[in-house]
């Protein structure tokens, strides 16, 4: 196993004394001496952590605060625009003299992962703790923010010279802090919520509909206190039906978004732990596995791991930094009588990133193990990620949970995750101070890691797809083919596809993350030729509500091996 550790001081800036730059450098030598520390550890007990990590990237010039996927495998990432100074500045032309904190410094890039280039873009207005979404046509649309940000409304087409479109009146109400889904029209997208806004609406607004708001108590009877607004970034699904699941601290519902009425009240989850922001914990919609038959509409289950005590943010601010949590919960969504299967990660987290990897398995990366999301309201940075693997069985004292290879960078409060379509992790961000500080005891981090999951570090040969019959462009309820390619050594075994729908991650929360495991047809796979070269016949997913319309990451696993995606569109 070959570990690949890489200490974060040159994406650091210059020292302005020798003391300064001892400090710095002996911090990183701790981190680094806790990582070996850990390995060996883990070594002495007879099984050494799985996957790796590499720097990809010490500084791009900003912090990583939030991050989306286009469908051309270009990484959008961008932060606040009134931190101050970053670290890289816009091309001459670009200054921001419109904006609210005019300067000439650049607070969102585009990033290649292949290459590693940047690129500047300009942002206008404040984006601080804001959220968005792909559209059908693969536009990232982008909504609020804080001060002059709260009402925007921006966009951003996947092209190589294109920048920032914002409509300063996208929104009827404030969004900070709020959480974004794509509805099954595809060009639709619902906001909900934001701080002591207990309402939703609707972006963009094509339709008389789109310009009403509509309250929605169960924000404001979910907050720990009146005067505490703790259930941000709540955590949204779409359900098979259409319906939208919504969780908030320890409650959730499904609601009919269309008649603004709520559906289903679901149990409280127990244990007493706040999930969302600043608790912080994160939520994922576990694979959905497509049936051939399109009338039967799959199980959906939500999975929601870590957070804190609800006043865990009050006693950080005081000093005091408790425990986070190790709980997660499981809940069928579409059950009738749903009741919450609880579990125990090995490890207290808190700002853990959860990601769906290509084979179905969850990543839960980035984070703490003391305190919650906020300025300085963390501490002891949990290095580890942990491999959730959600169809393991568990018996007795048997866990789903593995531990992975640390890394050596702590990524706290504005940490960022995202699923590449090689199969790695990008992982970036991390500013736990109100503005660019690189000497404070946890500083902004600027640099960009890749996590390699154990399917990346396997002796075990990827497949790859040659070839998507007819072709790229998909419709629903359609039969495909989609050619793939073993190694000459490789045996055929167990195949399956998924399809990804790429996310916007921030605050450890990635809306509209979704995995569907596609249904084969009778044919199955079938050799087609030589040199290990088959065929394998799927077919769509039957509904929008299964599957907004837009873009997906297609990827086929042999043996629980992933391949690299191919981009599909479905409409």
């Amino acid at each position: 196993m070959v570990f690949d550790f890489q200490v974060n001081i040159t994406s650091w800036p210059t020292a302005h004394d020798n003391n300064t730059r001892a400090a710095m450098e002996t911090r990183s030598l701790l981190l680094l001496l806790f990582a070996f520390t850990s390995l060996f550890i883990s070594a002495i007990g007879g099984k050494l952590y799985q996957g790796r990590w590499k720097m990809l990237k010490r500084s791009i010039g900003i912090s990583a605060m939030h991050m989306q996927l286009l469908p051309n495998d270009k990484i959008i990432m961008f932060d606040r625009t009134n931190f101050g100074p970053s670290n890289l500045s816009l091309p001459e032309g670009k200054c921001m003299s419109q904006s609210q904190d005019a300067d000439c410094f650049c607070h969102s890039v585009e990033f290649d992962s292949i290459n590693r280039n940047i690129r500047p873009l300009t942002i206008l207005t404040d984006t601080w703790c804001s959220s968005g979404a792909i559209s059908e046509d693969g536009v990232l649309v982008q909504s609020g923010g804080y001060r002059l940000g709260e009402r925007v409304v921006r966009s951003l087409k996947p092209c190589a010279d294109c920048d920032w479109v914002e409509d300063t009146h996208g929104l009827i109400s404030p969004r900070w802090y709020a959480s974004n889904q794509v509805l099954p029209d595809g060009n639709k997208f619902i906001v909900v919520g934001g701080r002591y806004q207990f309402n939703y609406e609707f972006i963009p607004k094509s339709s008389i509909s789109d310009e009403t708001l509509y309250q929605l108590p169960f924000l404001k009877e979910t907050r720990y206190s009146p005067l505490i607004p703790n259930n941000l970034y709540p955590f949204l699904h779409l359900s098979p039906d259409g319906n939208l699941f919504i969780f908030a601290n320890d409650r959730a519902i499904l609601l009919d978004y269309v008649n603004n009425k709520v559906v289903k009240n679901y149990p409280v989850m127990p244990g007493g732990i706040s999930r969302n922001y600043p608790s912080t914990g994160s939520s994922v919609l576990l694979p959905l596995k497509l049936h051939s038959n399109f009338s039967v509409t799959p199980k959906a289950e939500v999975f929601i791991c870590g957070g804190t005590l609800p006043d865990s943010n009050q006693k950080a601010d005081a000093g005091e930094f408790i425990a986070a949590s190790k709980s997660c919960g499981r809940l069928v969504i579409t059950n009738v009588n749903p009741i919450w299967e609880m579990e125990e990660m090995p490890i207290n987290r808190v700002m853990g990133d959860m990601i769906i990897l290509p084979t179905g398995d969850v990543l839960i990366i980035n984070g703490a193990a003391k305190g919650t999301g906020g300025w300085n309201a963390a501490r002891e940075p949990v290095l580890n990620p942990l491999l959730y693997r959600h169809n393991a069985p568990t018996d007795g004292n048997i866990s789903r949970f593995e531990i992975m290879s640390p890394s050596t960078i702590p990524r706290l409060y504005h940490s960022t995750a995202h699923l590449l379509s090689d199969g790695r992790v990008l992982v970036g961000g991390s500013n736990p101070n109100r503005n660019y500080n690189f000497t404070a005891l946890y500083p902004t981090e600027l640099s960009l890691e890749a996590f390699y999951p154990p399917y990346l570090t396997s002796n075990t040969s990827r497949p790859s797809i040659t070839a998507v019959d007819p072709g790229a462009s998909l419709g629903y309820k359609q039969k495909f083919s989609l050619r793939f390619q073993l190694k000459e050594k490789d045996s055929l075994g167990n195949i399956y596809v998924t399809m990804v729908a790429p996310s916007f991650t921030t605050h450890s929360f990635a809306m509209n993350q979704r995995l569907l495991v596609l249904a084969m047809d009778d044919n199955g796979v079938e050799n087609v030729a030589a040199g290990n070269n088959y065929i394998v016949h799927v077919n769509t997913p039957a509904t929008p509500a299964l599957a907004p319309p837009g873009y997906y990451q297609l990827f086929v696993s042999h043996e629980s091996i992933p391949s690299k995606a191919t981009w599909v569109h479905i409409k």
